[in-house]
């Protein structure tokens, strides 16, 4: 039987050929840089040093077998808003890249995966500034799936998903303020990972609205998502609550849903209760309020940080930040106060339902070179209500489409558990099918 390429393969087999002497960190690097930038567009990394991923390899070589965590050896892709020693941080923009100039220090999220043994293949690309939804740039260029030349990655993760579906990373490190992992994760038909708001440490990474900036990773198989809870929650507990139940949106709030979706929802539904969870359908009519409450919030502190800088920027997001600064801060309040009155309300939904679950796009692919001036508003319906409450999702990939699954503050780890559960079971079921 021909051996299973390094990029087809699960996060768990690489750590079982890397634990068996069968594979290398140094062979799992240079497996990836050779596949790197695959897609149409060749723009997957803003930055690479093949010579220094290669060292990095080396180094983590070294590393003593009994300090060696589950990352140990595997590649991993970093989204260009964190700062690596020696490279720059371009957010996406040229403006930035030059005006930051090559950092000095890793972020704390960087020094994260160096010390535990992961191979960074370099800074993936961005929608400018973090800024968006589709993955389009016009500086770097609209990144496209390695999979698919005709259609965007969707952002503002973009790189990052397309570094997993091209296999030059094992994992991808994203963030997610409206749906910056969600989207792409469901779109590239990969497994995607949110963290609760406030886990990690943000030194060393730019931040696009601070009161709903998370960090996350994008991945291939669900059944690997219990590793990443350490990375950005180091000390976070062993101890899992299982679910019981959950909740599902119901049809009225799916009305712009492709059907192919709406099918692989309920596909979704079935595979949740089959590992024993009830399910319930929910009302979200009143989430009609969640985009409108987050888009001015999100405006207004983006202004904040960039500010001076607006005319560097293409015209849909310098309108976007000049707008947020053009907002009084009566208004402002205005709309703080509405946040923590839903966030208050998703607390009983969550506490009465336990976890939400809803698609994590309407749509299952962005045409590169359309119009995409309505498509931030229309993804961003369906992922808002979850940036609005900091949950921690895990993007469930399904046959048409993903799922986006949330949980309520910090039970990431349950949540992430969960979705292994859910891999392996699916796993199972497909095996007897086909037996």
């Amino acid at each position: 039987m021909a051996e299973m390429p390094h990029s087809a393969q699960t996060i768990r087999s690489l750590r079982t050929t890397l634990d068996a002497g069968a594979d290398s960190p140094s062979s799992l690097a240079a497996s990836a840089l050779a596949r790197s930038n695959l897609n149409a567009s060749h723009n997957t990394y803003l930055w690479q040093n093949a010579a220094w991923s290669h060292s990095e390899a080396l180094r983590v070589e070294a590393i003593p077998s009994e300090n060696r965590t589950p990352l140990w050896g595997l590649p991993v892709s970093i989204k260009d808003c964190f700062d690596l020693a020696g490279a720059p941080t371009t957010c996406g923009t040229r403006f930035y890249g030059s005006l930051n100039g090559t950092a000095t220090r890793d972020s704390w999220l960087v020094e994260q995966l160096r010390t535990a043994g992961a191979v960074i293949t370099g800074k993936t690309h961005l929608h400018p500034i973090a800024y968006g939804i589709t993955g389009e740039n016009p500086e770097f260029g609209d990144c496209l799936q390695p999979s698919d030349p005709a259609a965007l990655t969707g952002g503002s993760s973009s790189g990052a998903a397309a570094s997993v579906q091209e296999g030059s990373a094992a994992f991808a490190i994203g963030t997610d303020t409206g749906g910056s992992i969600r989207v792409p994760a469901a779109l590239c038909g990969l497994a995607g990972y949110r963290a609760s708001l406030g886990c990690g440490n943000w030194q060393g990474g730019a931040h696009l609205a601070e009161s709903f900036d998370t960090m996350g990773c994008l991945f291939r198989d669900l059944e690997d998502a219990p590793l990443f809870a350490p990375i950005f929650s180091p000390s976070s507990s062993t101890v899992t609550p299982s679910f019981t139940q959950f909740a599902v949106v119901e049809d009225s709030f799916l009305h712009d849903c492709e059907p192919g979706i709406i099918a692989s929802l309920n596909t979704c539904v079935r595979d949740l209760e089959s590992l024993g969870l009830h399910s319930t359908r929910i009302d979200v009519s009143w989430w009609a309020d969640a985009f409108s409450i987050l888009a001015p919030i999100q405006a207004s502190e983006a202004a904040r940080l960039h500010a001076g800088h607006f005319d560097q920027f293409e015209p849909s997001i310098r309108d976007r930040l000049k707008w947020g600064a053009s907002l009084p801060p009566n208004e402002v309040a205005s709309f703080r106060e509405r946040h923590q009155l839903f966030r208050t309300r998703m607390d009983e939904f969550f506490a009465a339902h336990q976890l939400i679950l809803l698609p994590a796009s309407p749509v299952t692919r962005l045409a590169a070179g359309a119009d995409h001036t309505q498509t931030r508003a229309r993804l961003l319906r369906y992922t808002s209500p979850f940036s609005l409450t900091g949950s921690p999702v895990v993007t469930i990939p399904c046959a048409v489409g993903g799922m986006q699954l949330a949980a309520s503050l910090n039970q990431d780890e349950a949540l992430l558990h969960l979705a292994a559960r859910l891999g392996a079971c699916r796993k199972s079921a497909s095996t007897s099918s086909t037996a």
